[in-house]
């Protein structure tokens, strides 16, 4: 792989007007696709197989006028009693009356003639039902659902629209620029030069552009949620801007080694770019193994990230390198440049200028100013404080996942909304005037074969229903037109995130699952987002089991080692368990949550930990294989395990720091938007790679493998002739750049 590699980064150089002609018609016309082709994303996280989305479908086929979008406005008079009053009847009447004719709406509902009021006479709820789910509500008919009650709110009521129909996109300001901006500064520091760090960032942003123009393209045909898009944007930045930031540090290492620019830039994408394409393999079957759980939101989620990292590969292996052609010596700092080398050939900007004579392959010496710098100090530190330097970690590492066993996942809700949105004054109003159970209503379709027999069962249901502990109220039924299907509403005295309410679904479908006259199916947004969150933490082990069997799999073919892959495998899941622990404390327990900007801590998505997962995975992988390829080539070419290991971590540590830094500050710039599963998505890669980068691999890492001393690399001869030689570390190409060197002066 480096050889062939190694040949695609000269050709790219040689052709890099091609190269760059070729991306940049590659962005337009992904741009062009995605503006006409682009279709609307989803908010709803649907599970085909479980009883609440079979509830639906049976709704859509027999009661198509009860299987749209509902709408729930809550109204506070100025005063208690005042519904009562004929003024405040009137009040209500015109609302209820400017809301059924709203576009899209079938009908609303008069809560003075359903009792749909509060004690105290004071708060009331409309019940508004659109004629299509809520991924098919317009804009428009969402903005005019908004504005309702103008006339009811200049007479000094409040009127809070409200329900699932307000499930939008999330949307992305200039907060998150931010994190690019402080990415951008990091690179400057890292290479000492303009040129570096903005042909590095270019490159990035061309391959985001890319990746995005098509994944929306595609949206026409296949449907996306609100939430994958941004994720692909979140990981095609991070990964985009590291993957670049290692080719070009290599290939500036190479010029300072001597070498011409064609053949650094060939030496720098067969060793760091092989690096880069076994790293993004990594990333991109982690995320495509989400299809694995058979979620097809989640699988959707994880193809469309998938797809953005392969595009940062393919643009960091081939387009990177003909912008390094362009920029010749002026990567380098302006001191640097004009360095005489021993061995540098000249190249001229032409492409037909460029040499193609074989160059002998030189021999990278450490100096004593390397052997003073921070990664080497360190190094030399974690080596001799190894057991101690083990234990700490181990320990705060411990610490810091205590808070995990107590995760709770749920879909996102009104309730943790940001403050002051449409959505969350109208949950709010909603609590205040009725409690938190009205927030989270649960519905439960009774379907016979007859009419008769729906007629018999619905009795049946309502009795038991009404028997069921935590149940509020059980609202009279709604009958289909062909009188074979009823709707009957239950309001639980709790809210919908609470662990009495996930309860109650159980209790409730226990209770019902008796009747043999008529099929009866619980659903609803909270019941759905109970099935959903169950689902996703049954497929969680499978799925973290997949993950570090194949994490194991892919650094055994790396490293040719035993140990070092069952190492990386620990180190990684003290990654996952720290990362939920803090993030369980912060979004789910409150702690520090201002920080952050969260408004009110509630369950973590249920998507998150097996997303987290799956990411970590990649991008664990990714800082293992920069330091310890290192380690291993150093020990193979004769240093002793510890020295192997100083060298390995002082050459990458400074790579490896910038790279997390450029992956923390891409995915904590998504903290600073108001969406809380944004918020929370951002929050927990940033961390997650701040433990792995500077606490696992730079730190435990190069502990544990001093510790193991030579027995790091040691496989078992079977094992080693039955696994295929992947040469990631470039082992081939030294032997044909061997071959071509001139055996005379």
């Amino acid at each position: 792989m480096a050889t062939l590699l190694y040949r695609l980064g000269r050709g790219a150089l040689r052709r890099r007007r091609l190269v760059v002609a070729l991306w940049l018609v590659v962005l337009v016309v992904a741009g062009l696709a995605a503006a006409t082709l682009r279709g609307p994303t989803a908010s709803n996280f649907t599970m085909p197989g479980t009883e609440s989305q079979r509830a639906l479908d049976l709704l859509a086929d027999q009661f198509p006028a009860a299987s749209g979008a509902t709408g729930t406005i809550a109204i506070k008079a100025p005063a208690d009693g005042q519904l009562a009053t004929p003024q405040g009847q009137a009040v209500v009447q015109e609302l209820v009356q400017q809301a059924s004719t709203l576009p899209g709406v079938v009908g609303a509902v008069n809560p003075l003639q359903v009792g749909a009021v509060s004690p105290n006479g004071r708060y009331a709820l409309v019940q508004v039902q659109f004629a299509t789910g809520g991924d098919d509500v317009t804009d428009e008919q969402r903005e005019a659902y908004e504005n309702v009650g103008a006339a009811a709110k200049a007479q000094g009521w409040q009127v809070a629209p409200g329900g699932e129909v307000l499930g939008g996109e999330p949307e992305i300001g200039s907060t998150e620029a931010l994190g690019v901006l402080v990415a951008a500064i990091v690179l400057i520091i890292t290479f000492g030069s303009l040129v570096a760090a903005g042909m590095t960032m270019l490159n990035a942003l061309i391959g985001v552009g890319a990746g995005m123009a098509g994944l929306f393209a595609l949206s026409g045909a296949v449907q996306l949620t609100s939430t994958a898009p941004i994720l692909a944007l979140m990981l095609g930045l991070a990964v985009g801007i590291d993957y670049s930031l290692f080719i070009t540090s290599r290939h500036r290492q190479n010029l300072l080694d001597g070498l011409s620019p064609e053949e650094a830039v060939g030496r720098a994408v067969g060793t760091a770019g092989s690096a880069v394409v076994f790293a993004g393999a990594t990333v991109v079957i982690a995320l495509a193994g989400l299809a694995v759980v058979d979620i097809p939101f989640l699988t959707v989620m994880g193809l469309a990230a998938a797809g953005t990292v392969t595009v940062a590969v393919l643009v960091a292996i081939t387009l990177q390198p003909a912008l390094l052609g362009f920029a010749g010596r002026r990567v380098l700092p302006r001191r640097l440049r004009a360095v005489p080398t021993a061995t540098a050939a000249t190249a001229d900007e032409d492409d037909s200028d460029v040499t193609d004579r074989p160059t002998a392959p030189t021999t990278t010496t450490t100096t004593t100013e390397e052997r003073n710098r921070f990664g080497f100090r360190w190094a030399r530190m974690i080596t001799r404080f190894r057991v101690p330097v083990i234990l700490v970690g181990l320990l705060g590492l411990g610490l810091l996942a205590l808070p995990t066993p107590d995760m709770r996942l749920a879909l996102p809700g009104a309730a943790t909304a940001a403050v002051g949105s449409p959505a969350r004054v109208a949950n709010d109003l909603t609590v205040e005037g009725f409690g938190a159970g009205f927030t989270g209503r649960l519905a439960v379709v009774v379907a016979g074969d007859t009419p008769q027999a729906t007629s018999a069962a619905v009795p049946q249901v309502t009795a038991l229903l009404q028997r069921t502990e935590n149940v509020l109220a059980v609202a009279p039924p709604q009958l289909s037109p062909d009188g074979r299907t009823a709707l009957l509403g239950v309001v639980p005295k709790t809210g919908p995130t609470d662990e009495a309410t996930e309860t109650l679904v159980h209790d409730i479908r226990g209770a019902v699952g008796g009747i043999s006259d008529a099929d009866v199916l619980l659903t609803g947004v909270t019941a759905i987002g109970i099935d959903v969150s169950e689902k996703l933490s049954d497929a969680l082990p499978v799925y973290l089991l997949l993950v570090v069997g194949l994490s194991v799999l892919l650094l055994m073919l790396v490293f040719r080692s035993l140990l070092v892959p069952i190492k990386a495998a620990l180190g990684f899941l003290l990654t996952v368990a720290a990362t939920f622990g803090i993030t369980v404390a912060v979004f789910q327990q409150g702690h520090l949550a201002d920080l952050v900007g969260l408004d009110t801590p509630g369950p973590l998505i249920s998507f998150l930990p097996i997303l987290l997962i799956g990411i970590l995975f990649g991008l664990a992988m990714d800082y293992e294989v920069f330091l310890v390829s290192r380690m291993r080539e150093d020990f193979v070419h004769g240093e002793t395990a510890r020295q192997a290991t100083i060298s390995g971590m002082g050459h990458g540590a400074r790579v490896v720091t910038a790279a997390a830094l450029i992956m923390m500050s891409v995915f904590g710039g998504f903290v600073f938007l108001e969406d809380p599963v944004i918020k929370s998505m951002g929050f927990a890669l940033a961390i997650g790679v701040a433990i792995d980068a500077f606490v696992v691999r730079m730190t435990i890492v190069p502990a544990v493998m001093s510790l193991l001393g030579d027995r790091a690399w040691w496989l078992p001869r079977w094992l080693d002739r039955a696994l295929p030689n992947v040469d990631i570390e470039g082992e081939g190409l030294r032997s044909h750049l061997e071959d071509r060197t001139p055996t005379h002066v």
